[in-house]
């Protein structure tokens, strides 16, 4: 976990602070349907489930293919024999 300075702390908490007063006055400023119909989104919103990951790609596929010019190189045919011919 990072550590931040008091002055960091104070800075975040302030402008938290900060940003509850301005939406506390945008909803007030709101006429109160859509205030409710607001509320009740967000609400629905909240209690949604997060969403399924995708699928896990099949085994040895590549997610893009290679660039024109960067394929990758194909497989020797038979190993060399090892050693030097003397």
């Amino acid at each position: 976990m990072a550590k931040h300075s008091k002055r960091e702390r104070e800075r975040r908490a302030q402008e938290t602070e900060r940003v509850r007063e301005i939406e506390g006055a945008w909803l007030r400023s709101l006429p109160a349907a859509t205030a409710q119909a607001f509320a009740a989104s967000v609400k629905a919103a909240r209690e949604r489930p997060p969403r399924e990951r995708p699928a896990d790609m099949a085994p040895g596929t590549q997610p893009r293919p290679p660039r024109p010019g960067h394929e990758p190189r194909p497989p020797k045919d038979a190993p060399r024999s090892g050693g030097r011919e003397r």
